[in-house]
């Protein structure tokens, strides 16, 4: 019991952290009234989105939680339920966060660099704390009060379903507002982006929360309970009646967050005043101190399940090191300092199309080192440790989540503070330290979720392994060899769900966009005196439009991969269960890689034009880059984002359903 007191206290002190940051972000200085109007009608708009999605969500949770509780019993249903529940307010609090620190960030934007960098992550780090610490409290005592591996199962499949709901609701809204908003201010009206003129501006900043803040936090909040889960399970399964291998991940876990508080007085800005670097040195901080912790955790238990001290301490240090791995690669790829970007940029001089093959190129091309990366650790952990080594690797991965957040969300809050100066009339100089912060925020956004997707990856092959062993542990002497044809036929559905996925977001993104651009121009043609400033736009309409559009849109794609595994593993057997995860994993990830750091890079040569390079604003380069930024924000915020928690979804399914299919 004194192992779980370890637990739930580092749980406890997370939550306890972000209240106190909390505070002191309460504390700082007030925003003008007019920068203060702008943020309240931006969290007017979320909220509202946000309590129209949960009540369609809890609709739909609601008949699950009843089937659950037919088949596979109370305690499954319950444990969904607790996963949904959490699931859904680290969500509300990331957006209530988020939308009450943009405005703190705007004004501090006037005073110095220095003061809004360190409110815009502090702001940021109050939702990875709440995240962390919810979903370690919520793993951790559930177990505790339950004692059932298939409960916690449950409780990773509630987590995963609010998070895809999220991801794609979130995910459709921001987008659809932001090409609404470029297609018609920026292309056809020549006006700045956050015009306040733009009747989609209100529409475009209440995205970035909905999208990159309470989606993020569901995502990773999915993803770090389930893959403790999962690594709980597995050793559940490897070593029966071992409480130590249930318990390790939640060790380390707790471990994580210590190490990331920690780490949070790290993260300052030096004497070159570099915003990135300061991120970085926040999560290299949290890794070494995670390495330091683990030592002593590793060494008092390995030997308890039959494993030396370097088979699992090792695996710990390859997931830590794998998440800064990743970071490196996707800021190589999407920052306006490296070439790619630069290149994506240089090809817009020669026109529209050539920009999107050049986006289309390095968005494939970024896939080549993540993929050498991950496999590389996979085999060394599984090679020291067996596949526990490779849960602890995930494990170990995700004990940064806080920070990781941290990171996410100071893009959003970053975003809408520049967004705000400029509808608020700022003057250039007010704007200066604003326009830096939101200019590394398109990086960290990028970079968060190629770090997401990469333990997306690892936590589907824990959950893969855990299928696999779930089957062994039954009596079942199960080959998956390519000579059975239910195997093939599973891995070819399962390498087309996240097309059919990441088509299905596309096509709504570009639906709903397009009826952003009708109202748009409604407006610029009915109302008299918009591009003047004599006439307000009314705002309120593009926010309804995407509103109604993402809680349609995003209900038959998370359908679909609730159902199919479902349909596969009844129909044709738990061998072609197994492939379809197979094909899932493998598929999942270069779509969600490609698509992800694809489109942080269109966005980022859009802005190193912006910047004055070859030609600057309005030359036809820029007019170009517009296009490539507008055909790679639905890829790298909606249609790659949502192939994370489908990833996992679709494996925590069969996980549940194993017992009734063999």
């Amino acid at each position: 019991m004194s192992l779980y007191i370890f637990v739930i206290g580092a749980a406890l002190l997370s939550v306890v952290y972000a209240l106190v940051v909390v505070w002191k972000i309460q504390k700082s200085a007030k925003p003008t009234e007019k920068i203060a109007e702008i943020s309240s009608a931006i969290r007017e708009g979320a909220m509202a989105f946000l309590k129209r999605e949960y009540r369609t969500i809890g609709l739909v949770a609601a008949v699950i939680f009843v089937l659950l509780w037919l088949v596979l019993g109370a305690k499954v249903a319950l444990g969904f339920l607790t996963g949904a529940v959490l699931s859904a307010l680290a969500g509300y609090i990331g957006m209530v966060v988020s939308t009450k620190t943009n405005a703190k960030v705007a004004e501090a934007s006037k005073q110095s660099l220095k003061k809004s960098f360190g409110l815009a992550f502090q702001g940021g780090s109050v939702t990875g704390f709440f995240v962390v610490g919810l979903g370690l409290l919520g793993v951790s005592i559930f177990w505790l009060l339950t004692k059932d591996l298939k409960a916690l199962a449950g409780l990773g499949f509630g987590a995963s379903l609010i998070s895809i709901f999220a991801r794609l609701a979130g995910g459709i809204y921001t987008k659809a507002a932001d090409v609404g908003a470029d297609l018609v201010g920026k292309v056809e009206q020549g006006i700045p982006e956050d015009d306040p003129r733009n009747p989609a501006v209100i529409a475009d900043q209440v995205g970035d929360n909905v999208g990159d803040c309470a989606g993020m936090a569901a995502d990773l909040f999915e993803t770090y309970v389930v893959t403790i889960a999962a690594t709980m399970i597995l050793g559940s399964l490897l070593f029966a009646g071992s409480s130590v291998a249930l318990v390790l991940p939640l060790l380390l876990s707790g471990a994580g967050i210590v190490s990331s508080i920690a780490a949070t007085l790290f993260v300052k800005l030096g004497k070159k005043q570099g915003i990135m670097a300061a991120l970085y040195k926040g999560v290299a901080a949290a890794a070494v101190i995670s390495a330091l912790l683990f030592i002593p955790i590793i060494s008092k238990y390995s030997q308890t399940i039959g494993l030396d001290f370097a088979n699992l301490y090792v695996p710990s240090l390859i997931g830590l090191a794998l998440a800064f791995g990743l970071f490196l690669i996707t800021d190589y790829y999407t920052s306006k300092k490296h070439k790619p970007v630069q290149q994506i940029a240089e090809a817009s001089q020669s026109g529209h199309a050539t920009n999107v093959i050049a986006g289309l190129a390095i968005g494939m091309q970024s896939t080549y080192a993540p993929v050498v990366l991950i496999s590389i650790s996979i085999l060394v952990s599984y090679w020291l440790g067996g596949i526990y080594g490779l849960a602890v690797a995930a494990v170990s991965l995700l004990s940064l989540t806080g920070m990781i957040i941290a990171m996410d969300s100071y893009g959003p809050i970053t975003d809408n503070a520049a967004g705000i100066l400029e509808m608020a009339g700022a003057d250039a100089k007010s704007r200066e330290a604003a326009d830096a912060l939101d200019s590394v925020g398109n990086t960290t956004k990028a970079v968060t979720k190629s770090v997401a997707i990469g333990s997306a990856a690892l936590a589907a092959l824990v959950l893969f392994a855990a299928y696999t062993q779930e089957i062994i542990n039954a009596g079942q002497n199960m080959l998956f060899s390519l000579s059975n044809p239910k195997i093939l036929v599973g891995l070819l559905l399962g390498g087309l769900l996240p097309y059919v996925v990441a088509s299905s977001a596309l096509r709504a993104v570009g639906r709903a966009g397009g009826k952003v651009v009708e109202e748009v121009r409604r407006q610029f043609k009915e109302i008299k005196g918009i591009m003047e400033g004599a006439a307000k736009p009314e705002y309120g309409k593009c926010v309804d439009i995407v509103t109604k559009a993402a809680i349609k849109e995003m209900i038959l794609p998370t359908m679909v991969i609730v159902v199919l595994p479902i349909l596969v593993g009844f129909l044709l057997g738990a061998e072609a269960l197994g492939g379809l995860l197979i094909g899932c994993i493998v598929t999942g990830f270069f779509v969600g890689i490609s698509m992800a750091t694809g489109g942080g890079a269109w966005d980022n040569a859009k802005k190193y034009i912006e910047d004055g390079h070859l030609g600057g604003k309005k030359s036809p380069a820029h007019q170009a880059a517009v296009t490539g930024d507008t055909v790679g924000d639905p890829y790298k915020d909606t249609a790659g984002p949502a192939i994370n928690p489908m990833i996992k979804v679709v494996n925590i399914i069969a996980l549940l359903i194993i017992s009734l299919i063999i």
